[in-house]
């Protein structure tokens, strides 16, 4: 384990495989299971650090490959990591970017040296290779850094997925070598599509390596939401028990669930800020979308009991409207709160649960409300 990173797992859920327990960081512990908001650029949008920590968040999301573009990982570097840089006082965790750059490769950059893709800013040609994805996320300095890997698309060949989880597992190796901060763990990516013999395989393979974490990848792309089920499966059986378990980019709250009672600890997604722009607001029952003219005159909270500055605040669901309707930012902010909030209310609900070895049962009764929808 990187210095000052350990899991203390506390307790499993009696009925299935949830798990309760406390990621101990340099910038702080943080209960498990957890949601991680996402600030790409290192801000969660409208948001300030203080204001995030104060929904309850504790790991932050940045990404390695906006930021080493702009405004570079030596500046990020020079003001003292991310944490000074952005002034947030609690551990972070950067993406490698790898399904950013895998994107922009469109398949054809992808070599067993890195990717080459070209650069959203100005289109410049660039190449991204483990070692080169190890040295921008040292000199960000995040508490987690996560490997660099082949984010294959869905569907393809069981041939061509083959191929892709063996050099992801290749590259993982060379991460593991070019990494060496002390105190930053270093996490690896299970990758295999929906095939089960290759992902089981691919975790074996990972498990195998001394990372201080083990995620997920590849899932969210498209992929029917049984396929996502069975992904996840077969992925965390073969992972160690006592390191962290990461889904990444899942923020419906069905996926949540599922995930967290087959043993996965970490959760991150752009949905809550993403939807809260839009004006789209997450519920117990559902997504309610505070542009609708119904709400005009509606002058209760978003939603009763919710603790977030939006519904605490006595701000009505009339007035959000209004400042949706008007392109107003504070609008926008309240709802990114209440969002993000709202996810993390879940995931405090599910670690309540599974402590009292309930956990199925929270699951069923929180799905229920959403009737037929499955999340957002």
């Amino acid at each position: 384990m990187a210095d000052g990173f350990s899991l203390e797992i506390t307790h499993k859920d009696a009925g299935c495989e949830a798990r309760t327990g406390v990621l101990h960081t340099n910038h702080g512990d943080c209960a498990l299971p957890m949601f991680m908001p996402v600030g790409t650029l290192a801000t969660v949008k409208h948001l300030s650090p203080a204001e995030v920590k104060s929904l309850g968040a504790g790991v932050i999301l940045a990404n390695s490959y906006h930021l080493s573009l702009r405004p570079t990982a030596e500046v990020v570097a020079e003001a003292g990591g991310v944490q000074k840089f952005m002034r947030y006082e609690g551990p972070m965790l950067t993406d490698s970017g790898g399904f950013q750059v895998w994107s922009l490769a469109k398949n054809k950059g992808i070599t067993e040296k890195g990717i080459q893709f070209r650069s959203h800013l100005d289109g410049r040609l660039l190449e991204f290779t483990p070692e080169s994805v190890m040295d921008i996320e040292q000199k960000i300095g995040a508490d987690i850094a996560m490997c660099f890997d082949e984010c294959a698309p869905y569907p393809v060949t069981h041939e061509y997925m083959e191929n892709s989880v063996a050099r992801t597992i290749r590259w993982a190796e060379r991460c593991l070598k070019a990494h060496t901060r002390p105190d930053q763990a270093l996490f690896a990516i299970v990758q295999g599509g929906d095939f089960q013999d290759i992902r089981e395989a691919c975790a074996r393979a990972l498990a195998a390596l001394p990372f201080d974490g083990y995620a997920i990848g590849g899932t969210s792309i498209g992929e029917p939401r049984e396929v996502e089920y069975r992904m996840v499966s077969y992925a965390v059986k073969n992972m160690p028990w006592n390191k962290p378990r990461y889904l990444m980019g899942v923020g419906s709250i069905d996926m949540i669930l599922d995930g967290i009672s087959k043993g996965v600890d970490m959760f991150d997604c752009v949905l809550p800020t993403r939807l809260g722009r839009h004006g789209a607001l997450m519920t117990s029952t559902g997504r309610l979308n505070i542009k609708g003219a119904a709400y005009a005159e509606d002058f209760t909270p978003i939603e009763e009991g919710c603790d977030c500055p939006a519904c605490r605040g006595g701000f009505t669901r009339a007035y959000i409207h209004h400042l949706v309707k008007c392109d107003e930012g504070f609008g926008l902010r309240l709802c990114s709160m209440h969002n993000i909030r709202f996810l993390i209310r879940v995931v405090e609900g599910a670690r309540k649960a599974i402590q009292e070895d309930r956990f199925l049962q929270y699951r069923e009764e929180t799905m229920r409300k959403f009737g037929d929808e499955r999340g957002f």
